[in-house]
């Protein structure tokens, strides 16, 4: 029987042989813990980030709540970087809940994916 954490790792596998980042548009990657939740802009040619951001100090509010004020956090820097396109690397994560608040959040903030 395959674990939770196997399978998340086939399938961050899977995504991660189609996606790509580029300077001019790079991937936008989550990584969620059970209490808090980080998104990076990682540019894959230079294998450097770019724009970061976390959920660390950000304490009102549900989960759900607290990522989209993360992605609205890091569609903010992300404009102040120059960066209006992105790849969006959900890390093996289901598109529901926390990862797709912060997505949405990220797309309202100005992000294109």
């Amino acid at each position: 029987m395959i674990s939770k954490i196997q399978r998340r790792n086939k399938i961050k596998a899977r995504i991660r042989g189609k996606v790509s980042g580029t300077a001019a548009r790079p991937r936008m990657t989550v990584f969620r813990s059970n209490k808090q939740i980080y998104v990076q802009l990682v540019d894959d040619l230079a294998g450097k980030t770019i724009v970061a951001a976390s959920s660390k100090g950000i304490e009102e509010g549900t989960k759900c709540e607290i990522a989209a004020k993360v992605g609205e956090k890091v569609a903010k820097k992300a404009l102040e970087a120059g960066i209006t396109e992105v790849v969006f690397d959900r890390n093996g994560y289901l598109f529901h809940g926390r990862v797709k608040s912060l997505a949405d959040a990220a797309r309202n903030g100005g992000l294109k994916f």
